[in-house]
């Protein structure tokens, strides 16, 4: 991709003049790469080698990689159980990501979480939480701790919780967001509506359907974004970021998107009508974004379709580790309860023999 250079918007109408063109292609990749693992996740989940649920960002490829471009390395990232776009765009390998789906040792927990809880300390990527808003007092937490580790600042460390619309109707989201204005802390919450809490519209759960002004009431500020639309998500994160960064100011972005298939693999999503369901493909934000590129004279054919066949071939690779990698030995079933040595803990197997205590009664 080196071969072709930074363009200005002069050159190619409807991109920024300071964004290059390598940038822009490799957002396309990193959107081609998380349609590629998702459409091959669900397939593995149909023929049985993804246990429990398993939840896909397929539609909503644009908010997640423009999410993950205002991230700092430095920032920490606290995700709902829809999960895996935002590890791969963190920088999570797919071949590791796969064998967690996988449940196998060579996963990113271990095989121990599973698709809902994907997690890496070094990429400061902690969860994955499979419990609707379970993320969002741990993140306000994390924002806390952040305030005790230096001073507000442009290289001052922040915190991003993302949850879904039926998270906003939680009591503890509203308790977190009073803390956070309360207390002035480095955190954006963002909501990425797709436009059902599982199969109930925003409209019929919420009283208050813009939930990019649940903020006011806490005097935190707000914004509604196009969630199919990368630059722009990216743009209104990053600025969110300065704000908590420099300000300590918390913020609410609501990025709207549309999920292409039901709430998780099983869901045959029977809510919608044909038409709607249409409607949504014709929306659908990789081959626009593809599309977009390509018009702008900053893809073209040959160099998209390379692209395409590089996720492609990415997700075989990871598919192939995952099947390879070894399952977790029982004698592990204990590691990593806790994280640090706590006396007593459980060790005993199922059908390993039951060690009479001397001088225990009964």
């Amino acid at each position: 991709m080196a071969d072709q250079p930074a363009t200005t918007e002069a050159e190619h109408p409807g991109f920024p003049e300071t964004e290059p063109a390598e940038t822009l292609r490799g957002y396309y990749a990193q959107m081609a790469l998380i349609r590629s693992f998702e459409q091959r996740a669900a397939e593995m989940y149909q023929r049985a080698k993804v246990g429990g649920y398993c939840h896909l960002n397929l539609g909503e490829e644009a908010t997640v990689v423009g999410l993950m471009a205002a991230l700092a390395q430095r920032d920490y990232l606290f995700t709902s159980y829809r999960d895996h776009g935002y590890a791969l765009a963190r920088g999570m390998a797919a071949g590791p990501v796969m064998a967690e789906l996988f449940g196998r040792s060579t996963g990113v927990s271990s095989g121990r979480g599973g698709s809902m809880h994907l997690f890496d300390e070094r990429l400061r990527m902690l969860g994955g939480y499979g419990i609707v808003g379970g993320q969002v007092p741990p993140a306000t937490g994390a924002a806390l701790a952040l305030t005790y580790r230096g001073e507000p600042g442009e290289d001052a460390e922040a915190v991003m919780c993302l949850l879904g619309d039926g998270a906003t109707n939680i009591g503890s989201f509203h308790e977190s967001l009073n803390l956070a204005a309360l207390w002035r802390l480095p955190i954006v919450y963002v909501v990425v509506n797709n436009g059902l809490g599982m199969g109930t519209p925003v409209e019929k759960s919420s009283a208050e359907p813009d939930l990019y002004k649940r903020g006011c009431s806490y005097r935190i500020p707000g914004e509604r974004v196009d969630g199919d639309d990368v630059l722009a998500v990216r743009e209104a994160a990053r600025a969110a970021l300065t704000r908590a960064r420099t300000q300590r100011q918390p913020g609410l972005l609501e990025t709207v998107s549309y999920r292409l298939r039901g709430h998780s693999v099983v869901d045959p999503a029977r809510y919608r009508s044909k038409e709607e369901t249409d409607r949504l493909r014709s929306l659908d934000p990789v081959p626009a974004f593809r599309a977009r590129l390509v018009a702008a004279g900053i893809l073209d054919e040959t160099t998209a379709q390379r692209l395409d066949a590089q996720a492609e071939k990415d997700v075989d690779d990871a598919v192939r580790f995952a099947d390879e990698s070894p399952e977790p030995r029982p004698e592990e079933l204990f590691d990593h309860a806790y994280a640090t040595p706590v006396p007593n803990t459980p060790s005993r197997l199922p059908g390993d023999p039951v060690v009479e205590v001397p001088g225990a009664v009964g």
